[in-house]
């Protein structure tokens, strides 16, 4: 035993603060990396949403839209799912828009509650605007539903 390297409590744990954190991708889940590593506070957009909020802004100043809001409210869509709506839009002609917003990859079940909310709102226009990566031309595709 005389061999053995016995460490102190302070020394192990001064090592063990030194390892990395493990990398939320695994194999166990391919499209972890895809996934948020935290969520932002209520109300606080994030980058697609901030770029897309200066879209909206600029087509308020041309008078295109009367004016926008952001995380206006829920959308029940079935027992304790929710779908939370990006921007409610007041469009020109005074229609009500409902805009979603996209980075490049967008899930199965993301796509599945947009058409779930205009099925079950169908006086709303809905609108998924997907950000284009500057490779593309950058911009915003938009799709109606």
């Amino acid at each position: 035993m005389s061999g053995m390297l016995r460490w102190t409590p302070e020394q192990l744990a001064a090592h063990q603060a030194r390892k990395p954190a493990p990398s939320p991708a695994t194999k166990a889940d391919p499209m972890a990396r895809f996934h948020a590593l935290g969520r932002l506070a209520k109300d606080v957009m994030n980058k697609t949403e901030r770029a897309y909020a200066d879209v909206l802004e600029q087509q308020r100043q041309r008078g295109e839209i009367i004016d926008w809001k952001f995380h206006p409210m829920n959308v029940r869509l079935a027992k304790n799912t929710f779908y939370e709506v990006d921007f409610l839009v007041l469009a020109a002609d005074m229609r009500v828009e409902i805009h979603e917003t996209k980075g490049g990859y967008t899930t199965e079940k993301g796509g599945m509650k947009i058409k779930l909310c205009a099925e079950a709102l169908p006086w709303f226009r809905f609108i998924k605007a997907t950000k284009l990566p500057a490779k593309l031309g950058g911009g915003w595709k938009r799709e109606d539903f």
